[in-house]
C-alpha cells in the first residue's frame, strides 16, 4: 500500500498531467506498489519522452530541485529532472536510452507498453510489468528483476 502523503503527490501529479497531450507513466518501485507488489517506495518516477520532460517540469516548476537537461552515466541516458513535491522526490526521465554491450537502444515507445491502474478516481498510467522486468534485466538491476519475474508468475 503506498503511504498517504505520495497518494497526496501521485493525486497533485495525476491533476495537472491528466488530459493533457503528454505522453507519461509512473514506473519503479511506486508503480509496482500500485500493481500490488508490496514494496517500500522510495521515490516517484515519472517517464515520458524529450518533449514531455520539459512539459512536465514547466507545469511543476514551483518544485524543481534539478532543472530537465540531457544526462548519462554511461548505461542509461535520458532527459532527466528532479522535483520535490511535498518532501517528495519526482524523478522526471526522458527519452530513457539503455546502453547494452555498447549499444545504445531506441528509447521505449511508451504507448506499447502503457497500461492503466484506477486508483482512487485515478487512471494512472505505468509500464507493462513484463516490459518492467526485461528492462530492470537489461540494466543489470538483477534483484529487481527477478522480484518483478517471482510476481508475474503468481499472478
Amino acid at each position: 500500500m503506498l503511504p498517504q502523503k505520495h497518494l497526496e503527490v501521485l493525486q497533485k501529479i495525476y491533476n495537472k498531467l491528466n488530459g493533457t497531450n503528454i505522453n507519461w507513466v509512473i514506473t519503479g518501485s511506486t508503480a509496482f506498489i500500485i500493481q500490488g507488489i508490496p514494496l517500500k517506495p522510495n521515490d516517484i518516477d515519472i517517464q515520458t519522452d524529450k518533449e514531455g520532460a520539459y512539459q512536465i517540469e514547466e507545469c511543476f516548476k514551483e518544485f524543481i530541485k534539478k532543472k530537465v537537461c540531457l544526462s548519462s552515466n554511461g548505461k542509461i541516458s535520458s532527459h532527466f529532472g528532479c522535483l520535490e513535491i511535498d518532501g517528495i522526490k519526482v524523478e522526471i526521465m526522458g527519452d530513457i536510452q539503455k546502453n547494452i554491450n555498447g549499444i545504445w537502444e531506441e528509447p521505449v515507445n511508451l504507448e506499447r507498453y502503457k497500461r492503466y491502474i484506477t486508483i482512487r478516481d485515478m487512471k494512472l498510467p505505468v509500464l507493462d510489468l513484463e516490459y518492467e522486468y526485461e528492462a530492470y534485466l537489461k540494466m543489470g538491476r538483477i534483484e529487481k528483476a527477478m522480484l518483478l519475474k517471482e510476481w508475474i508468475s503468481n499472478k
